[in-house]
């Protein structure tokens, strides 16, 4: 089957999972660096390359999310995270209870990891997880790479847990949907930090935490207080700081400045998207934002970016990096 078929601006190909020629489909498909939707036993999952930019941007392009929130990078096996993340003895403990299973853990990037930088948003952690739904486990296996999946509908939309589901929320935003039935369990993972000293439990879901702190034989703190922190980065007003100031619809760099451009810009050092598409500029913006911030630079100036589509995404994580900076930032997945 032609690849040039996946990605036709048609409704979504719906594909039974049990025909012979559907993983294989499916599996191309992401290769090709285009996004499947796929099922998971806690939800259906719009997945992509996670070591891919544009495969990372193109979910959340066909999601219309408002912001870059980290996303969970999915695998077949726990040794398969072994090059994406450092892995700890808690890390080894819990992966070995529930793994296959709907356990989410975030843990520092690996130095070399080769994870798309947008997958994290822009934070040194990464968040991931090996689905017990078989469809999911033959699918990463066949596609050769980790798969960064939210859940697969538009943003604030219900999540689904059907092939339908997906359909009905996303349409024809995304190229094909490979179908499982029905979800077992309904609801997404639960989400563990273990980033830091003390195991803190993000967002429930299907292992509890007395579960967790079981296999730990220590206790878990309770996600923070609503009221008091902000959960997810992309609400923070200030997610990702780099140690240089950043400074927003520049159209020069000052002496102290190097130009991070988008479309036609002069004197840029790199430049998100030459041609103005702001797809590419959002695959492109935390990897081009970590490498001037390595070069000593006192201010990224940064070209103005249309906020329409993935534009708003973008200059809301630039605002936010422009922004003052609390004295840390709390990983969150959706």
């Amino acid at each position: 089957m032609m690849i040039q078929s996946v990605s036709a601006p048609t409704l979504p190909r719906l594909l039974d999972a049990t025909h012979p020629s559907a993983l294989a489909d499916a599996a191309q498909a992401l290769q090709a660096g285009a996004v499947v939707a796929f099922p998971t036993e806690t939800v259906y999952g719009l997945g992509g390359d996670a070591t891919r930019d544009t495969a990372v941007a193109a979910i959340f392009a066909a999601k219309q999310r408002p912001s870059f929130n980290p996303l969970i990078v999915h695998v077949a096996a726990p040794k398969q995270v072994e090059p994406l993340v450092i892995m700890t003895p808690q890390a080894k403990a819990l992966m070995a209870a529930f793994w296959p299973g709907p356990l989410t853990l975030v843990l520092p990037r690996h130095p070399q990891s080769p994870l798309s930088r947008l997958v994290s948003a822009g934070l040194e952690t990464a968040a991931v997880r090996c689905p017990a739904h078989p469809v999911a486990q033959a699918l990463i296996a066949a596609a050769g790479c980790p798969i960064a999946a939210p859940s697969a509908n538009r943003s604030g939309a219900i999540s689904p847990t059907t092939a339908a589901h997906v359909r009905d929320s996303l349409g024809d935003a995304i190229p094909l949907i490979l179908d499982g039935g029905a979800c077992r369990v309904g609801v997404e993972s639960t989400v563990l930090d273990l980033s830091r000293d003390t195991p803190r439990l993000l967002r429930h879901g299907g292992i509890t935490a007395e579960q967790i702190a079981a296999v730990l034989r220590q206790a878990v703190a309770p996600p923070p207080d609503h009221s008091t922190t902000l959960l997810a980065p992309g609400m923070m007003l200030s997610h990702y700081a780099p140690r240089a100031q950043v400074r927003l619809n520049a159209s020069t760099a000052e002496a102290d400045e190097v130009l991070l451009g988008f479309g036609p810009t002069a004197g840029a050092a790199l430049n998100l998207s030459p041609s103005g598409d702001v797809v590419e500029a959002a695959a492109n913006l935390f990897a081009m934002l970590h490498q001037l911030d390595t070069g000593g630079v006192a201010t990224i100036a940064v070209a103005p970016i249309p906020e329409q589509g993935l534009g708003l995404a973008i200059n809301d994580r630039l605002r936010r990096a422009a922004a003052p900076r609390p004295e840390e930032a709390t990983h969150h997945v959706a």
